[in-house]
């Protein structure tokens, strides 16, 4: 049976689900601040991250031919099916309340908990080891104590930008897109000096050639690599015109990011040996090598010396990096949790988590909670992997890169569900195609991002299988080599003990469903 699109008292949506009435009073206290261009820049932060373009560096060649093939298999599916969903339901929360209208409050808060949770996940753990390798690199060493304090200032620097009220937040996003686009241009720019005084590394036809070992080493850094287009509908309720925006946005923003990623993978491809190319450091030791050009040298055993000019470009790309690297962290928690606290004042949480403060119109406990927990991971993975950078930063994105996907698996199939539901919902754009359409988009989306996790958590899954080359491994991080339970347990533990937060959170939300009108 049709349902019939639940309007609320304001008229505000043709299909705004029958929330709490502790989201209707928090509802009014937010202001529309984003603009067009405000929303395409926060896609572009949000898209550019600058913490896996190591990563995908690291794998040769073939990294830039599987992440031509999943712009076509995953990135443009998933862009329509957001497009579709961000632009027919434009109400604030974005992917909570699209999978609670497709499959109810109880599913869509445990996903939600998924989606919110990558977020401190992310930025206290592999943002936060990129920025200080990078500021060791770069700047000064920071030994014992100070690391932890350098990363606690990180974090909490992100926090204070998050709490901040749209009109002033949103200048983050915009800064952040700027810096993406001036560090990574400046380095393309290097490349080609350095390429013309002192030659490229070659690179063989046969090395662009894609294998399934590549693939599934691959496919987690770059799908999250192209993940992100969501983020601003979580906001939707703060956004001008959003029917309009999202659409556009999100088509204008997919080209940018893909320019804007595959430049610096290719450059970093013809500046470094393949063997000196690693996930945590690849970018930054590619952009130490580049600015030799402006004053320094490059000794026999690849250790780069940065001196006059060099040192001083050298500075400012690493602040920029770090910016960029702060400013991803930002932009996806301003989406993450206002969906987390339209799930909590909905009642899949705690109701205090769910408020809107009356002076920054923003959620500020969901932001410091965050913080908090961003904190106590880094003290933790720092104490466990005992300051070892590369195992701290496999772990950490990989387990971010599961949170996040997990949480996708729910919310893709959401597009058919609601099409189902809500078929008179007004749809500003479509995904082409009719029904076969929406079903083709869903099932790449969904099955690609559900592949993920389950190569993840088991690295190397199918290598060897039906006369593929390679050994499973082979897959495990460098940092887990041979280590294979040890990095299993650091992925499907936490994912575990998140899992019963969602089931707590649910519980201490019982009061508000007991409430609800």
């Amino acid at each position: 049976m049709t349902q019939t699109p639940v309007t609320s008292s304001r008229d505000r949506e043709p299909a705004t689900p029958d929330l709490s009435e502790g989201w209707d009073e928090q509802r009014g206290r937010l202001r529309k601040e984003l603009r067009r261009f405000d929303v395409l820049l926060f896609l572009i932060c949000t898209l550019v991250g600058l913490d896996t373009i190591g990563s995908v560096a690291a794998q040769g060649p073939q990294g830039l031919t599987w992440m031509a093939v999943l712009a076509l298999l995953f990135f443009l599916p998933y862009g329509l099916l957001v497009a579709e969903l961000g632009s027919a339901f434009p109400v604030q929360g974005g992917p909570y309340v699209w999978t609670r209208l497709a499959f109810g409050r109880l599913t869509a808060g445990l996903n939600q908990i998924l989606y919110w949770i990558s977020n401190p996940v992310w930025v206290g753990g592999s943002l936060c080891i990129i920025a200080l390798t990078t500021w060791e690199e770069f700047f000064t060493p920071l030994p014992g104590l100070w690391k932890y304090v350098a990363g606690l200032v990180f974090i909490w620097g992100g926090a204070l930008a998050v709490v901040q009220s749209v009109r002033v937040g949103k200048w983050v996003p915009i800064a952040g897109a700027f810096a993406r686009i001036v560090l990574l241009g400046f380095f393309l720019v290097s490349v080609v000096v350095f390429a013309v005084r002192n030659g490229v590394h070659p690179l063989p036809l046969d090395e662009f050639a894609p294998t399934y070992a590549g693939f599934v080493a691959l496919v987690p850094v770059l799908i999250f690599n192209y993940v992100g287009f969501e983020l601003p509908s979580s906001a939707a309720e703060e956004m001008r015109n959003p029917r309009r925006d999202i659409p556009l946005s999100i088509l204008r923003s997919g080209f940018a990011a893909l320019v804007l990623y595959g430049g610096p993978i290719l450059g970093i491809l013809f500046v470094l040996p393949s063997d000196r190319i690693g996930s945590l450091g690849g970018f930054i030791d590619a952009c130490k090598a580049v600015f030799t050009v402006y004053g320094g040298s490059i000794a026999a055993d690849g250790t780069v010396t940065l001196t006059g000019a060099g040192a001083v470009f050298g500075g400012i790309a690493a602040a920029g990096l770090i910016i960029g690297l702060l400013t991803s962290g930002v932009t996806w928690a301003m989406g993450a949790h206002r969906a987390q606290a339209v799930a909590c004042a909905d009642g899949a949480g705690p109701a205090w988590l769910g408020t809107i403060s009356e002076k920054h119109s923003t959620p500020v406990r969901v932001n410091l909670l965050s913080a908090v927990l961003a904190s106590i991971l880094l003290v933790v993975a720092l104490d466990l992997t005992e300051g070892d950078g590369e195992k701290y930063f496999a772990a950490g994105i990989g387990l971010t890169i599961c949170t996040t996907f997990i949480s996708y698996v729910i919310t893709f199939p959401s597009l058919l569900a609601l099409r189902r539901k809500y078929p008179d919902a007004p749809r500003p754009y479509s995904v082409p195609g009719g029904r076969a359409g929406a079903w083709i988009v869903t099932a790449l989306a969904t099955g690609l991002v559900a592949f993920t996790v389950v190569v993840l958590i088991w690295p190397g899954f199918g290598v060897g299988w039906f006369g593929t080359e390679g050994s499973p491994a082979d897959s495990l991080p460098e940092a887990f080599a041979g280590q294979r339970l040890a990095y299993t347990l650091s992925q499907v533990v936490p994912l575990l003990i998140i899992a019963v937060i969602g089931l707590v959170f649910y519980a201490l939300g019982a009061k508000t469903r007991r409430t609800k009108s």
